[in-house]
């Protein structure tokens, strides 16, 4: 099998975007619905209130994906830029090895 064939089924396209392939995606939404049932049901238990708990569960929902999609692309959004700075540090060591430029850098650094 090839590994560039994707498996269908694994696949969910929204407005023309494999969504699976977002990052955080999955998981915002998994704590997101999760969250919006316990706190629906937890007002629930308490109130007796259909109207109210659904109201609480739904706005818990929304307001739970959104902060946690917030925080994980802020975390995937910091670790990307320090891989990127990385990736340009060991480009500029391999290009300054065994040169007289790497000696200046290890004496400054040191």
């Amino acid at each position: 099998m090839d590994d560039d064939l994707e498996d269908p089924s694994k696949s969910f396209i929204i407005f023309g975007r494999d969504v699976a392939k977002i990052p955080c995606f999955r998981n915002s939404f998994l704590y997101g619905i999760s969250g919006g049932i316990g706190i629906g049901l937890l007002t629930f238990l308490g109130t007796s209130r259909t109207h109210l708990s659904t109201h609480v569960g739904f706005g818990s929902f929304f307001c739970g994906t959104i902060a946690y999609w917030m925080a994980c692309r802020y975390q995937w959004s910091a670790r990307r830029f320090e891989q990127q700075q990385l990736r340009e540090a060991m480009r500029r060591q391999a290009m300054y090895e065994g040169t007289e430029k790497e000696r200046e850098l290890d004496l400054k650094s040191a």
